[in-house]
């Protein structure tokens, strides 16, 4: 595990805290590196049921390190210094697995957002399942503002919250949004403010990890399945991963449950 990667668990739920507070948690090769090897291990890990990732000191993560970018116009360096273009391709292609494995993992995934977002670590947030922000939180796409294109898939993931659109609108102007506005244009899913933030976030957290992990993971094949496949292939998958659940010990157990009129305990199995 790296310095710059704070790793913790409790009552079911796995935190991933990107720790380079005094760059807004800018992204790093062994910040990377350190969640490239976390988060294949906890979506594998049956005492880990929900993920969240977020940054220390107040920020999430303000994405590439453009300083760094800008260091090395500065030092006089060109394409011909480095890697080829296609070694940098595959290279930052992957780096950006971090997003698939975030967005397919089989458990809810939650991007908690205390202060900055932008570039690609609001990318790293958008392919979350889901996002809790404080109210004030300073959301950007920003790629626009540094003459770049975008990468970690936040291209893919926004348009399905916000609309065609409006995810062009913020990705053109770069526009800085609070976590508020994000709220009221469905990029984010709850907001708090500075005195609750910290609190709720832990319960909404606590929460999902006491959903029934088996079913959450096999509807999200069936809604990433809905995005690009056929009603028959989504129906196909339905079908057959809703008598998988059915035999399930959550299953049976939440049945019973119902029957007696009582509220139900999930155990992940």
């Amino acid at each position: 595990m790296s310095e710059h990667l704070i790793e913790t668990f409790e009552n079911g739920v796995c935190t991933l805290t990107m720790n380079r507070p005094e760059v807004r948690n800018a992204m790093s090769g062994p910040m990377m590196d350190a969640l490239n090897e976390a988060i294949p291990r906890v979506a594998t890990d049956r005492r880990v049921r929900a993920v969240v990732l977020t940054g220390a000191g107040g920020a999430f993560c303000a994405g590439g390190d453009v300083k760094g970018f800008a260091s090395e116009t500065r030092d006089g360096k060109n394409d011909d210094d480095g890697p080829s273009i296609e070694e940098r391709v595959q290279g930052l292609r992957k780096g950006m697995e971090l997003s698939r494995l975030l967005h397919e993992m089989p458990k809810p995934t939650l991007a908690v957002i205390p202060g900055a977002a932008a570039g690609a670590g609001l990318s790293l947030a958008l392919a979350c399942d889901l996002r809790f922000a404080l109210d004030t939180a300073k959301i950007t796409t920003a790629f626009s503002k540094i003459g770049a294109s975008g990468d970690y898939g936040g291209s893919y993931f926004l348009p399905y919250l916000v609309g065609a659109a409006k995810a062009r609108e913020l990705y053109f102007t770069a526009d800085i949004i609070s976590g508020q506005q994000a709220y009221e244009m469905g990029l984010v899913n709850k907001v708090a403010s500075t005195d609750t933030f910290e609190a709720e976030a832990k319960a909404y957290a606590e929460y999902l990890a006491g959903l029934p992990t088996v079913a959450i993971g096999y509807m999200k094949k069936n809604l990433n399945a809905s995005q690009h496949g056929s009603l028959s292939d989504v129906f196909d998958l339905e079908a057959m991963h809703m008598t998988r659940c059915m035999m399930t010990e959550d299953h049976k157990a939440a049945a019973r449950a119902f029957v007696n009129k009582e509220a139900p305990v999930f155990k992940g199995r």
